[in-house]
């Protein structure tokens, strides 16, 4: 009797222990924003960071810059139009592109103009200050200053995959257009690829 009352308590406790465990909470840790991440292999911040980086530096190591310059005696203006998601994973596009825009503006090589829904909301701000704001302080229309370029690009996968083992291959293309002659004077592309082999225990 007692070696049965003996192994129903360590019974007893053995369930409560692995049910106290299951029901702790995840283990969170704090990392750098710069820490690289890849847990599942698809698309994320880190390749959002460093391919808009690399691009950006690129574009602006090009001759389009410096002949622009010559030309007219100041630094282009840029705006980032659309950049299309044509992979088969779903890709935040709005965080590349503002990784885009903040490489671009903290270069201090180019002028960036706010994008569309931006400047719509600033232009309402006007008619507002219009109405309601001091003579002096009120900022007028027809001040804005056009963008001379456009940023546009694609995200494209290929996904191959055999026997527990995924190969991902990305390609960003990015190209920069002269918007008043809709000429492309720099053309960019990044490539990466990724191998994910699945653990042969299924883990």
């Amino acid at each position: 009797m007692l070696f049965k009352n003996n192994l129903l308590k360590g019974t007893l406790i053995f369930i409560v222990s692995i049910a106290i465990v299951s029901c702790a909470g995840p283990k969170v840790s704090r990392v750098g924003t710069e820490t690289v991440t890849d847990l599942s292999g698809r698309w994320n911040d880190t390749d959002s960071r460093l391919v808009a980086e690399e691009m950006v530096k690129e574009a602006l190591s090009r001759p389009w810059i410096e002949n622009f310059s010559k030309r007219h005696g100041k630094q282009p203006t840029v705006i980032v139009g659309t950049v299309l998601n044509r992979s088969h994973e779903h890709i935040n596009v709005q965080t590349f592109t503002k990784d885009l825009e903040k490489e671009l503006t903290n270069s201090g090589r180019v002028q960036f103009v706010a994008a569309r829904g931006e400047r719509e909301e600033l232009r309402e701000e006007r008619v507002d200050q219009a109405q309601h704001a001091a003579d002096e302080t009120v900022k007028g229309p027809g001040k804005e200053i056009g963008a001379d370029y456009m940023l546009k690009g694609t995200i494209n996968t290929i996904l191959d995959e055999a026997k527990g083992t995924k190969v991902i291959f990305y390609q960003v293309d990015l190209e920069l257009i002269d918007i008043e002659k809709n000429i492309k004077v720099w053309f960019g592309q990044k490539k990466i690829k990724k191998i994910i082999e699945r653990s042969r225990s299924g883990l």
